[in-house]
């Protein structure tokens, strides 16, 4: 199944990035002029951060399920649950644990100069969504790993949660202009592009909001749902204060940047 799932992952993940690649060049939100600039660091931290992950456990959360499931361990397997049960409540499961992860990563000091990375970014688009610090996955991986073991997550569970993951984090930062009839009613269900960009404001109620990747659900729940930016989508001013200048977009600097001073 490990074989398949690098199949299946990198295929989907081309997909999707073609796909949200062409739909900004015909429906562009808002203008953008340093895609140039960002798009090999994004893309760069992505490599270095597969990397570490293939030193650090090559067979991902995926492997940990299998592993999990070769031993029956887990809430699911101890309580019999089927797999046609135990799947869509992994996959929701899993999807509320990234969500308290996103918020204790504003929350926390240490934890946010790492994904003070990924809210650096000066612009939006499919990329942004690729753009965390390797340090960050490693740890985001560590989580996942423990609640899949916990909950004893189907293995096919696990892969279609990476998947959708992975799709959406492109999909909901890509610099897409949808039109209202269509964003209002999916919002009710996916995290849209109008959505999660009120979360890459400036202002810091605005960043402290909206922190769903997948399912919308949760912001609505637990109170942090924001539906515009004060200043509208035209108007707001994305990232993070002192992280904005062409230079601050290298690579190097993006790998180093959160052994650097608060904001």
């Amino acid at each position: 199944m490990l074989a398949q799932e690098s199949v299946i992952r990198l295929a989907v993940f081309a997909a999707v990035l073609v796909a949200m690649v062409a739909l900004e060049q015909a429906f562009p939100r808002r203008p953008q002029r340093l895609a140039w600039r960002r798009w090999p660091s994004n893309l760069g931290l992505v490599a270095v951060a597969t990397i570490l992950v293939r030193l650090a456990a090559p067979a991902g959360a995926v492997g940990v399920a299998l592993w999990a499931q070769a031993q029956g361990l887990g809430l699911f397997p101890a309580l019999g649950v089927p797999f046609v049960v135990a799947t869509p409540v992994a996959v929701v499961a899993l999807d509320l644990l990234v969500y308290l992860q996103h918020r204790a990563f504003h929350a926390v000091p240490a934890l946010w100069r790492l994904h003070r990375v990924h809210h650096a970014d000066p612009e939006l688009d499919a990329s942004s969504g690729l753009r965390f610090h390797p340090v960050e996955i490693l740890l985001s991986l560590g989580i996942k790993a423990v609640a899949v073991v916990a909950l004893g997550a189907p293995p096919e569970a696990v892969l279609l949660f990476e998947v959708l993951l992975n799709a959406t984090s492109m999909f909901n930062h890509a610099n897409l202009g949808m039109p209202g009839w269509l964003d209002r009613p999916l919002r009710w269900l996916l995290v849209t592009p109008d959505m999660h960009r009120v979360h890459h404001s400036e202002i810091r109620h605005e960043m402290d909001s909206d922190f769903g990747f997948c399912l919308s659900w949760w912001d609505r729940l637990f109170g942090t749902y924001v539906a515009a930016p004060l200043r509208g989508q035209l108007g707001m001013v994305i990232g993070v204060e002192g992280y904005r200048a062409d230079a601050e977009q290298r690579i190097d600097r993006l790998l180093v940047q959160p052994l650097r001073g608060e904001t």
